[in-house]
């Protein structure tokens, strides 16, 4: 592709963590107070409310469509970012990405508003349509309606976040005239970042995102999908510059010259997949990463 390298100049660094029953509360506390001490820009905490020890759907960010590391568990990520934020005062609180489609909308509106009331307008609402059938079985959703479930729940969550009495109608909700409060602190709402790499979720991000959040893609792989990325925002009348662009480069390396092919594409924030079993590990590591981010 012949990226050109050039300066990083104010692309941002982002975390990537887990929290699950392996991490008590006092190691959750020491590490997010670490990350932000270091000079992290956002913490990103993943969703999946179950896991299962045998499952059909493909994981589709790993060779063996398996989830790495077979997990077991992990907490909420709005319980959790109600945790970082008491424990923190200016990093970032994003969802990693939170699954629209299979949550009640009413209630995953209440959950990002409150955060964002408490954090003092910190929150980055991370979205997806989640890829793993079984979880949406066993939550009585519908798998095979998920986007156009995920694009009318947005929606709903936009008017409910919008000054006044909300109301709304659509397909599968509705909402007559209410009350809800508090508004986020974020104008007029926080940013919604969509997760997702089809086309399908690119239209996504022109049509109703602030950004897009690309995930387990290298520089070459994310500059092969900007032009489609740019046709869906086309069609809306937007262009890139209108929007926010993340990259989690996941199993791809992250070193001096990956992380300036990344910038030189416009990247605004790389989100690095980050954790340690002890917190002198963590520090180590975050370490090393600013360090390949020229920070």
């Amino acid at each position: 592709m012949g990226l050109e390298i050039m300066a990083i100049g104010d692309m941002k660094v982002g975390a990537a963590m887990a929290f699950s029953q392996h991490t008590n509360a006092q190691f959750i506390r020491d590490c997010v107070q670490l990350v932000e001490a270091k000079g992290i820009d956002s913490i990103w905490l993943p969703e999946h409310v179950l896991f299962f020890p045998d499952y059909a759907s493909t994981y589709p960010y790993s060779d063996t469509g398996r989830i790495p590391g077979d997990p077991e568990g992990l907490l909420d990520p709005f319980t959790a970012m109600t945790f970082v934020a008491s424990h923190t005062n200016t990093i970032r609180l994003g969802t990693g990405i939170c699954l629209v489609p299979q949550r009640q909308p009413v209630y995953t509106a209440k959950m990002v508003a409150d955060v964002d009331f408490l954090s003092g307008g910190r929150v980055d609402f991370g979205v997806g349509i989640g890829w793993l059938k079984e979880e949406f079985d066993n939550l009585g959703m519908d798998f095979s309606t998920r986007a156009q479930t995920c694009d009318e729940y947005i929606d709903a969550i936009k008017a409910l976040w919008s000054p006044g009495v909300t109301e709304f109608s659509g397909a599968t909700i509705e909402i007559t005239a209410c009350h809800f409060n508090p508004k986020p602190v974020q104008t007029p709402h926080p940013p919604i970042i969509f997760g997702g790499e089809s086309k399908a979720a690119l239209r996504r991000v022109a049509q109703r995102g602030q950004g897009w959040y690309g995930y387990d893609l290298s520089p070459q792989q994310l500059e092969a999908k900007l032009p489609a990325l740019d046709e869906a925002l086309a069609k809306v009348g937007r262009a890139r510059d209108d929007i926010l662009l993340y990259v989690g480069p996941n199993r791809h390396p992250v070193n001096a010259e990956t992380v300036a092919q990344y910038a030189a594409l416009g990247v605004q924030q790389l989100i690095v997949p980050l954790g340690a079993r002890t917190v002198e590990k963590l520090g180590a590591r975050i370490d090393s990463l600013l360090a390949s981010c020229g920070r």
